[in-house]
């Protein structure tokens, strides 16, 4: 065997980080000397800010489960079982919104979601219970088929107590987030580590800067020789240090003299490095300053464009990861020929009171919209059948156009008549 065979092994062996060490964790090393884990990054309040946006937009949008019928329509299929498994309950101890957000977190955090599929004897899902991704492992057998090992902790569901358990993929559902190899995703946090390390230094700079009384470190000159500098130091520190001591009338003994070192947070741009961080943590995510509540570039006539852009742009890729990947693990192949899951998103690109109901004057003035179509959407009872709630009307002005020559014919002969 080649020397060189092990180096070139394309997808053998899928790993939670990218080909080079440049990228990884490496301990959570950043350059600006601060640890960097996904556990550390959501300390910072941008990161958990955008985190639980995501999160909670993808959690609390209604996932369905629908069937396709012979008229080429659709409908819910909720008497198939794994509707109620994702839209209300995936297992025993938990609803479906608190799976998806748990789900939605593992795969902005870490870069990939798993869930153990549960199934009964007749091969029938019956569970999705959550996995911690950095404790699993994605890998390849002598016969290049993927499998999935995962770490067993005592904080997991009771499903299985061994060390290791390996799984096959039929019983993982796999979200992968943005990779290289189209099989496992990769950490944002990993990826962005010195950014976000340049925030916790920032956010951590800032916190001393108080606990010094809001004062800049300085030197504390004696003319002497000191015994035990140590302990005067300790001593200077316990009565004029942190932000309870700040602005106490110091006193100094045997010709002393305290030098402040002035350097001000506004000369190092403290305040613009910390504004900056923000819009680069946002821009990680993709989620629009204003939701992250950075406001200065938003105003009351583009604020609500920003909210549908960010449906379209950072929620709509996530809503196609999510649905292909449930596709892809919980139908059977005769299954996808006739069910499909589907995120509801409309209601987050409803505009105003005033533009929704415009707009579904001209849904039923033309005929492709019904009043109960309007009153669905709107979440309103729906009008019987026979008050006319399901009937498409339109205009009765309007005519084809090749129809329009013979109708004034028509027209002018029946006034001539007259």
């Amino acid at each position: 065997m080649s020397i060189f065979s092990g180096l070139f092994r394309s997808r053998d062996k899928p790993q939670n980080r990218t080909a080079g060490s440049v990228y990884s964790f490496l301990l959570g090393n950043s350059t600006s000397g601060q640890r960097v884990n996904e556990r550390t990054a959501m300390q910072l309040t941008t990161v958990y800010a955008c985190v639980r946006i995501l999160s909670e937009a993808i959690a609390s949008l209604p996932l369905h489960l629908y069937r396709y019928t012979e008229n080429g329509g659709k409908e819910k299929a909720t008497d198939h079982p794994l509707y109620f498994l994702l839209h209300d309950e995936p297992n025993a101890e938990m609803t479906s919104f608190a799976f998806r957000e748990t789900l939605m977190t593992h795969l902005l955090l870490w870069g990939n979601a798993y869930a153990q599929i549960i199934r009964n004897g007749k091969s029938e899902i019956v569970g999705l219970y959550p996995l911690m991704p950095d404790r699993m492992t994605v890998d390849r057998d002598e016969n290049k088929k993927l499998y999935y090992e995962y770490r067993v902790s005592q904080d997991d569901a009771p499903i299985n107590k061994k060390s290791t358990v390996k799984l096959e993929p039929y019983e993982v559902l796999h979200i992968p987030g943005l990779g290289f190899d189209g099989l496992v995703g990769y950490s944002p946090i990993a990826l962005a580590k010195n950014s976000i390390g340049m925030a916790i230094a920032c956010e951590e700079f800032g916190a001393k800067f108080f606990a010094n009384g809001a004062q800049p470190i300085g030197v504390l000159e004696y003319p002497g020789v000191l015994n035990n500098p140590e302990k005067l130091r300790e001593s200077w520190q316990a009565i004029y240090g942190g932000s309870n001591n700040a602005h106490k009338t110091a006193i100094l003994e045997e010709g002393a003299k305290y030098t402040p070192i002035s350097i001000s947070p506004e000369q190092a741009q403290f305040l613009e490095t910390r504004k900056f961080q923000i819009n680069e943590i946002a821009r990680i995510f993709r989620v629009p300053p204003h939701m992250v509540g950075d406001l200065e570039k938003s105003s009351f006539s583009n604020i609500e464009q920003q909210s549908l852009e960010f449906v379209k742009y950072s929620l709509n890729p996530w809503v196609s990861r999510w649905e292909q990947s449930i596709m892809r693990s919980l139908l059977s192949i005769d299954e996808k020929k006739v069910y499909f899951a589907k995120f509801n998103v409309d209601g987050l690109l409803r505009g105003d009171y005033q533009s929704r109901m415009n707009g579904y004057a001209v849904g039923i003035q033309n005929g492709f919209m019904s009043p109960n179509d309007v009153r669905e959407l709107e979440n309103l009872d729906l009008i019987p059948d026979e008050l006319g709630g399901n009937g498409y009307r339109c205009n009765g002005n309007m005519v084809e156009l090749k129809d329009s020559g013979s109708w004034s014919k028509k027209y002018k002969e029946k006034n001539d008549e007259k």
